[in-house]
């Protein structure tokens, strides 16, 4: 038993938290160093004065000091959470515990700083409300515990009347049961929620949404459901009216050919309807690619949410250094960044423009998209962006200039069925070839050249490879106008695009647009240096891990947990340093979804080479893991805190200690 001598010793050596004691009355009658740190008081001053001084001036005048020692009498302790304030006048986020000394009449108060933790809290709900569609959480069970602010604000409906099973009260009627039967099924099985059906807003009037709900896995046991809906009621209804008019345009030239002129009028009333419904179908093209983009952004979001919430888990750790604390808040702070810089692109895209033309370098702006390219391509396209000129400048409209490389991106990825390599190409020209029937043209052009390697394009497709509405893809994949928009984005610039392929060889798309002067060009953006090796000593893990973010910061974890460890980008790279020394690692925690190699292909390599190796497997999503299950190997779900992430380490050095 520890005797009151040193409890005190212990007391008074705690820096990180409040550690108070109060007489019946409220009166202070200690003081430890912790008190003085965060409230601001010297124990001089504190001492004999009542426990309301570090209450704000409203919980003073609603007599929370008296409630709060009147609850911790009646029930033994009172916790709560509310704004402090220190003796300079500021306030900061507090959690305190007031309890009842044992054998004794007076009370312990301890108070720890969560301002930090209750900051990024707030962000991630901002994030989350920032998204355009809806977004939800659902337990193991399958019933909504959390909804966003879009979702809410669209049906008027506060998150009472949306938990549980009561959101399917704002479906349409006729699609409440099939989707109460998908959503059954999807939780009993642990697979993947897709479903489009009508949801009514807080008028009563009914939109389609298109609804994808995963579940978060611990092995094979589901923990949550996280789940997004996008309004596509706007593509829907043009879908359909484009489709009822080009099977009435069929049926009038195969029935009215004898009437030429009559039927011209009418072509002609229709083509311009047609227009009509072009120029609406442009505009959803954006949130057509944020539709796409689904999926991927589920991805990235996980990546930073694992940065997040590993840093709020080593936060709360007590007698944390001051030097690791700013560490913590700094990867708080710059993950929040980067996930309010991925909104923010995101929401441009779906943003309705006019045409502006500026002067912008074709190289920077490509540079600052690559975020963007590599989410809407898929995480096994490898992208290289090749800038044979220096600066590379240009006078077009740069919002435009994006989408006509998403555009691009989006046609190679599925031309590669989701898999391959893209290469973008910068330099310049000194004409345009003779394209189309056009003649060539003379001048200084840059040129951007997009290649993939997927299965090209047949020769009698070529010639319509431009026109408006016309696709190869499957129903569904596409509206057929985002080559369309390369043309006409080029043309209206001053440009040209031109294109060469042969099936089985992949596809070039060559963008020429004028070449322009520099003026006023902001600076490019600073490059830093990446983190060194984080060496520990509780055994050597090999991470490996194609997002540099994600990667670095799970060095820092595993050598703040005691492990030494080091980081490599690939599969591959990872494979040749095992089989150089075999021993050389404890443990293997690898990512699932890279290009080249996936993690679950490299884990199975190491299963069968070397199978007293443990191998963890890490993801935020992966379409082999949710088809086919972890194949038998451990799998952290992402995002994942530092407490979970020590508790796989121990496991896998547990249960697969390597001999000698």
């Amino acid at each position: 038993m520890i005797d009151a001598a040193l409890a005190q010793k212990i007391v008074e050596s705690s820096t990180d938290f409040a550690i108070i004691t109060l007489d019946p009355s409220g009166q202070i009658t200690s003081w430890n160093p912790g008190a003085e740190d965060l409230l601001g008081w010297s124990a001089q001053e504190a001492i004999g004065r009542h426990g309301r001084i570090f209450f704000t001036p409203e919980d003073q005048a609603a007599g929370s000091p008296e409630d709060e020692i009147a609850r911790a009498a009646t029930d033994g302790r009172a916790l709560d959470e509310r704004f402090h304030m220190r003796a300079d006048g500021s306030r900061f986020w507090g959690s305190g515990l007031l309890m009842q000394l044992k054998n004794s009449d007076g009370f312990v108060k301890i108070v720890r700083d969560r301002t930090a933790e209750r900051e990024a809290e707030r962000r991630v709900v901002t994030l989350t409300d920032a998204l355009p569609g809806f977004v939800f959480e659902a337990d193991s069970d399958g019933h909504l515990v959390q909804t966003n602010a879009r979702y809410r604000d669209y049906t008027r409906r506060d998150d009472p009347e949306l938990l549980g099973d009561r959101w399917l009260d704002a479906i349409h009627p006729d699609h409440r049961a099939r989707v109460r039967e998908a959503w059954e099924e999807a939780v009993r099985t642990g697979a993947t929620f897709e479903q489009s059906f009508l949801v009514a807003d807080g008028e009563g009037a009914y939109r389609c949404f298109a609804c994808r709900g995963i579940p978060e896995k611990d092995g094979g046991r589901v923990l949550r459901w996280i789940g997004t809906c996008i309004d596509i009621e706007n593509e829907a209804k043009a879908r359909a009216l484009l489709e009822g008019l080009n099977l009435s345009l069929e049926h009038r030239v195969t029935d009215q050919t004898a009437a030429l002129t009559e039927s011209y009028r009418n072509l002609q009333a229709e083509v311009a309807e047609r227009e009509r419904i072009e120029e609406t179908l442009r505009q959803s093209q954006k949130m057509e690619a944020i539709g796409q983009l689904t999926g991927g952004v589920a991805h990235d979001f996980n990546n930073l949410l694992t940065v997040i919430l590993g840093s709020i888990d080593l936060l709360r750790r007590p007698n944390l250094a001051e030097d690791k604390r700013e560490r913590y808040l700094d990867s708080i702070a710059e993950t929040a960044t980067r996930a309010a810089k991925l909104t923010n692109q995101l929401l441009a895209f779906a943003r309705r423009q006019p045409l502006q033309a500026e002067a912008f370098d074709i190289a920077d702006r490509l540079r600052a998209s690559d975020d963007v390219l590599r989410t809407v391509s898929g995480s096994r396209i490898a992208i290289e962006l090749d800038v044979r000129c220096e600066p590379c400048i240009v006078e077009a409209d740069p919002v435009q200039f994006d989408t006509a490389i998403l555009n691009m991106a989006v046609n190679a990825r599925d031309a590669m069925d989701g898999e391959g390599r893209l290469t973008i190409t910068v330099s310049e020209s000194n004409g345009v070839p003779a394209t189309r029937a056009h003649a060539a043209v003379t001048g200084r052009f840059v040129t951007i050249a997009v290649s993939d390697t997927g299965a090209g394009i047949a020769a009698a497709d070529l010639p319509r490879i431009f026109e408006p509405f016309f696709t190869t893809k499957d129903v569904g994949r596409g509206t057929g106008l985002g080559l369309s928009q390369v043309f006409g984005f080029a043309k209206q610039s001053g440009g040209e695009i031109a294109i060469e392929s042969e099936p089985g060889e992949g596809a070039t798309f060559r963008l020429y647009l004028p070449h322009a002067e520099a003026k006023n060009l902001p600076p490019e953006p600073e490059m830093t240096e990446p983190s060194g090796d984080v060496v520990g000593t509780g055994g050597c893990v090999l991470l490996v891990e194609d997002n540099q973010l994600v990667g670095e910061f799970a060095a820092q974890l595993v050598g703040d947990l005691g492990y030494g460890n080091m980081l490599v980008s690939s599969a591959q790279e990872a494979l040749a340093l095992v089989e150089a020394d075999p021993r050389k690692f404890d443990i293997v925690f690898t990512d699932v979804v890279m290009p080249g190699m996936s993690g679950v292909e490299f884990a199975e390599i190491l299963r069968a080479r070397y199978p007293h190796l443990p191998v963890i497997l890490t993801s935020g999503y992966s379409h082999v893991l949710a088809a086919e299950g972890t194949h038998g190997f451990d799998l952290l779900q992402k995002p994942y805190t530092a407490e979970r992430l020590a508790r796989a380490l121990r496991m896998a050095r547990g249960g697969n200690q390597r001999s000698g």
